[in-house]
């Protein structure tokens, strides 16, 4: 079974956090800055990597910036075979912009995936 699973940078909580100038959005330029996965993705990751078990492979998706690779590394240590990164400038995307863009690379990717497994929310934006 070939599977998907998208997966999120969310800010560290509880970390040390600053807004930018206009006051719109965390300054993610301060080293005091930590980053996870969310953990309703790595509920997904999980659950993507038992149904792979054996044959099949996972492939992470994920949407940011450069630095969100560091998260695509680390579900790649426990099973992800591989990972791809929607590259962004770090602005902010709504939720259809981000669900239009992961299905546009899914149904692009040259693997024939059997089944798509995305976390119930966004940990950072849930509510």
């Amino acid at each position: 079974m070939n599977i998907a699973v998208c997966i999120k940078r969310i800010p560290l909580s509880p970390g040390r956090w600053t807004l930018t100038a206009d006051e719109t959005a965390i300054d993610t330029s301060g080293s005091a800055m930590g980053w996870t996965l969310s953990p309703h993705e790595e509920c997904a990751v999980e659950a993507a990597v038992q149904l792979a078990e054996g044959d099949g492979t996972v492939t992470a998706f994920s949407l940011g910036t450069p630095e969100s690779a560091e998260q695509i590394r680390e579900v790649m240590a426990v099973g992800v075979d591989r990972g791809v990164l929607l590259e962004t400038d770090g602005s902010d995307w709504d939720g259809q912009a981000t669900a239009a863009a992961l299905a546009a690379a899914i149904t692009a990717d040259a693997t024939d995936f059997d089944a798509v497994i995305v976390g119930t929310e966004s940990a950072d934006a849930s509510g």
